[in-house]
């Protein structure tokens, strides 16, 4: 054992090949909120809103059409009454707006605005520069490879995730 790993014995540890990568996503996660990535991404693009009013905002940027509340909700794994403020608040600055469903005329449908697709591309944009720069001396394949196994891991946790909470 070694006290960096504390109750790891050695390379036949079961999973000893996700004790290798739980500390990269926590690092990742760590360089992320630490380097203050998102307010950067919106100071460039000139945005003033919070990270969970971005989230929102880029949810229904990469939406196929308008989205209901419970469907933005249950995309970024939140409650409900969290996207509702959201949504308000977003829509008090021009950058969502509510829109009738044509399947079901008592209920409402969110999508952005010209102004709020305008404002999630600067974000996007400025946020490909940074993880350009980082990858620039990343081989095409090495960049393919995590692109794959990133949307690999992030679909396969969040299934798993949900048929937890189905069980439960």
């Amino acid at each position: 054992m070694t006290p960096e790993s504390p109750g790891v014995s050695g390379p036949e540890t079961p999973h000893s090949d996700l004790l290798a990568v739980l500390p990269r996503i926590t690092q990742l996660s760590a360089a992320f909120s630490k380097g203050r990535l998102v307010e950067r991404a919106a100071e460039a693009a000139g945005l003033t809103l919070d990270r969970p009013a971005i989230g929102v905002l880029l949810c229904l940027r990469t939406a196929d059409g308008a989205l209901r509340i419970g469907e933005i909700a249950e995309r970024m794994q939140v409650v409900g009454p969290h996207i509702t403020r959201q949504v308000q608040a977003l829509e008090k600055r021009g950058l969502v707006q509510r829109v009738a469903d044509p399947h079901d005329r008592r209920a409402s449908l969110v999508e952005p605005t010209e102004v709020g697709r305008e404002a999630a591309d600067r974000y996007v944009t400025s946020l490909f520069g940074w993880f350009t720069d980082a990858l620039a001396d990343w081989a095409p394949r090495d960049r393919d490879d995590l692109a794959r196994l990133l949307t690999r891991l992030a679909d396969d946790v969040t299934a798993r995730l949900a048929r937890l909470e189905d069980e439960d």
